[in-house]
């Protein structure tokens, strides 16, 4: 198992609202990028960040990148008052987006997600152009470092999709179905 893939696991079990993005999207898409993080776009209602809170406090979430004497209590008024956050917990380091650049916030990020089995779980998990959108407006030299390989791993999506039509028995799992499910559940 993956690193990221232990505290997703945390936060479907917990029944958390929230479509994975960024490394972790990636690789459970197919790339060949690896990534120890998690990063999510969790739901803003006061039930999900609930849920949120209760999956992620036994493990001691703290402020990433910040200096140890800020304080900080990763409760419901904190995540409520807040909206992105780096955090570091006992299951590695997770990113908590509530707006993610170039999509919006959680109901526009379910729209750019496809549904897909995660570590035993059925999970939203941001598409391939969803990816590509939210690179783009990041910006960064690192995320747009892999803008290339992301758009290859459209034009596999668009062949397999043009194979599966024309006969679809004979090309295995149909679009949007895991073909390499094995890597995504180990």
């Amino acid at each position: 198992m993956n690193n990221f893939e232990r505290s997703l696991e945390v936060l479907l079990a917990g029944k958390v609202d929230l479509v994975v993005i960024g490394g972790a999207a990636m690789y459970i898409l197919g790339s060949a990028h690896l990534t120890s993080d998690l990063g999510v776009c969790y739901g803003r209602s006061r039930e999900n960040i609930e849920r949120l809170v209760s999956a992620l406090a036994p493990y001691r979430p703290t402020l990433r990148g910040t200096t140890d004497d800020l304080p900080f209590k990763f409760d419901l008024a904190a995540v409520t008052r807040g909206m992105n956050f780096a955090l570091a917990t006992e299951l590695g380091p997770i990113d908590l987006l509530g707006e993610v650049a170039g999509i919006g916030q959680y109901p526009d990020a379910l729209i750019h997600s496809n549904l897909v089995m995660v570590v035993g779980h059925q999970c939203r998990v941001l598409s391939v152009d969803g990816l590509i959108a939210s690179k783009r407006a990041a910006g960064r030299p690192r995320d747009l470092n892999v803008i290339p390989e992301l758009e290859a791993l459209r034009e596999i999506e668009i062949l397999r999709s043009a194979r599966a039509a024309s006969s679809p028995d004979e090309n295995g799992p149909s679009p949007g179905q895991n073909a390499d499910q094995g890597r995504r559940e180990n």
